[in-house]
């Protein structure tokens, strides 16, 4: 009879505690910790060592300091057995590239919807024909940037290690010549543990 009622009093306590939610709002750019799974901090701590990289490297140091090379970015290939937001990452490179003032970008996602604006400005005659975007005035990219995103996940008994590996290239596409590489590499573990009381 006892055990029954510690029982109910443990379940009692449950499901309070389960009907309680607390929300607030955290620093995006603290270290987040909550699972072994790719996170934010991962997100940040890729797009900063490779934009670093990219914009240190000697060769691109020269290239850049008279002119803004223009590149596209490529999707990146998720190799991870994880559903991996890779647009996101990318999203954030090409931001910081931006803003270092070395690169301008093509967006390659939204070609179609330029197409259907262009095509809108010249058909549809609501359009000033004078003041249309022309067809054929596009400035084309002069190098992508693409690259691949793996993992390799190990477990034991209550351990689990996860290891990823991101790696960047710039290739100029009319030479084929890859001009920078990098990769960032990431290791989380986490243990399973008990308390007793």
């Amino acid at each position: 009879m006892k055990f029954i009622q510690v029982f109910i009093v443990i379940m009692a306590a449950l499901a309070l505690a389960s009907c309680s939610t607390k929300i607030s709002y955290g620093d995006a750019t603290s270290v987040e910790t909550t699972t072994t799974g790719f996170g934010s901090t991962d997100l940040q701590t890729i797009a900063e060592k490779l934009v670093d990289d990219l914009i240190t490297f000697p060769p691109v140091v020269q290239m850049t300091s008279e002119r803004r090379p223009v590149v596209f970015v490529d999707k990146i290939k998720n190799k991870t057995t994880e559903h991996i937001d890779t647009e996101s990452i990318t999203d954030t490179i090409q931001t910081k590239l931006l803003q270092s003032g070395k690169f301008r970008f093509v967006d390659m996602t939204t070609v179609q919807a330029v197409q259907e604006q262009m095509k809108f400005q010249m058909d549809s005659g609501m359009v000033d024909s004078n003041k249309a975007a022309a067809f054929g005035k596009q400035t084309g990219a002069e190098f992508m940037l693409y690259g691949n995103m793996s993992s390799i996940v190990k477990r034991r008994n209550d351990t689990k290690d996860v290891y990823y590996k991101f790696t960047l290239k710039l290739v100029n596409l009319e030479s084929g010549i890859i001009e920078w590489a990098s990769e960032k590499e990431i290791r989380k573990s986490s243990e399973k543990t008990f308390f007793l009381n």
